[in-house]
């Protein structure tokens, strides 16, 4: 169909900085240095005091991120990770990855987000750590959390792939525990142009662990110190993300816009929408997930489809009711939060550059279905 509206568009972002990124890659191509050098050292050092922390590793994708981070804190076989019960798989996975539990805690279902209040319930002697993720760019409410971390004697972390830029309080998420894991996917808030990740952190200790594990358990050359992996962030990635983060501000808040926009026009009362941002709360909006009631969801999506709008939605089938954890024994109606938000969850587009007319077309489509 014509004029398409896209669930995201990388060109208005990309387009007027491509001589840039250009210019970046042909620098590490000629520089015939393509591995931890020069580039990631100097991505590092930027992501770190924008984040507002002493420390970033760069490792090769997200799910690493969390991995090593755990690892990091010594979590391992016959120890349980607190996960919320409605992010995408990869926040399990990676507790699954160094035999590790993951425990399901359901969400408020108007943040998307874990519910602090439903957290000590699921603590057990075996409950090591808590990883939260700030779902759909919108931060966690973290001080009750790091309280029930302190008072259980609990390692906290952040997955932070769907949160470059939001802030809890005047924090940018990955500041605000022990270590944040980021994914720089191409579609993220700041993304490369093939898988990358981070860790950040304020742990001197923790961050050259993190960086030893991923390069093999190596702290020099052909010494290695524990059974680790190869996880790297590369030369070429390391040099665009470099080029995009002084513009990641400028994105985020066009973002803030679109959501203003969206939250303005779309009328349907049967639409719940993202919450705004609040003193506490500034989310940078990844995606801005709508929650549709009543079984409307897939016919919604099919209707927005036909008028020339994709959608996606996040995530459609819960991780306790998927194969990969069957072993977990948790059958349907045993997290009846996460099971709602699965049926009832539809992402609309939103991205730099989108324009009014886009925002409009899209709200006014919305309103048309529940007219």
């Amino acid at each position: 169909m014509e004029n398409r509206i896209p669930f995201l568009d990388f060109g208005p972002m990309h387009d007027p900085i491509r001589e840039e990124i250009d210019a970046a890659l042909l620098r590490v191509s000629h520089s015939d240095y393509y591995i931890r050098g020069a580039e990631v050292e100097a991505f590092e050092r930027a992501f770190a005091d924008y984040i507002g922390v002493k420390h970033c590793v760069g490792v090769g994708n997200g799910l690493d991120a969390i991995q090593l981070i755990l690892r990091a804190m010594d979590i391992g076989p016959g120890d349980e990770v607190i996960v919320p019960s409605n992010t995408y798989i990869a926040t399990a996975l990676a507790a699954s990855f160094i035999g590790a539990t993951p425990v399901f805690v359901e969400p408020v279902l108007e943040t998307a987000e874990i519910d602090p209040d439903r957290i000590e319930e699921k603590i057990t002697s075996s409950t090591k750590a808590i990883c939260v993720v700030h779902l759909q760019g919108r931060p966690c409410d973290m001080d009750p959390i790091r309280k029930i971390a302190e008072k259980h004697h609990l390692r906290l972390m952040e997955d932070c792939a769907q949160a470059h830029g939001a802030m809890y309080k005047g924090r940018k998420t990955g500041a605000l525990s022990e270590a944040g894991a980021f994914s720089f996917y191409p579609g993220k808030n700041l993304g490369a142009l093939g898988d990358a990740g981070a860790v950040v952190t304020d742990d001197a200790a923790l961050a050259d662990k993190v960086r030893y594990l991923a390069n093999y358990g190596s702290d020099v050359k052909y010494h290695h110190i524990y059974k680790g992996v190869n996880s790297r962030l590369d030369e070429m990635q390391a040099a665009v993300l470099t080029v995009k983060l002084p513009y990641l501000d400028g994105w985020n808040a066009d973002r803030v816009r679109i959501a203003e926009k969206y939250r303005a026009l779309i009328t349907a009362p049967q639409v719940a929408q993202p919450l705004p941002p609040d003193a506490d709360h500034q989310p940078v909006y990844h995606v801005y997930g709508i929650r549709v009631p009543d079984g409307k969801r897939n016919a919604l999506a099919a209707y927005l489809k036909e008028q020339g709008i994709d959608t996606i939605m996040h995530y459609p089938t819960p991780m306790h009711l998927q194969g990969a954890y069957a072993d977990l024994n948790l059958p349907k109606g045993a997290l009846p939060l996460a099971e709602e938000f699965s049926a009832t969850e539809l992402s609309i587009p939103i991205y730099y550059g989108m324009t009014d007319e886009q925002v409009k077309r899209v709200a006014d489509a919305v309103n048309a279905f529940f007219a």
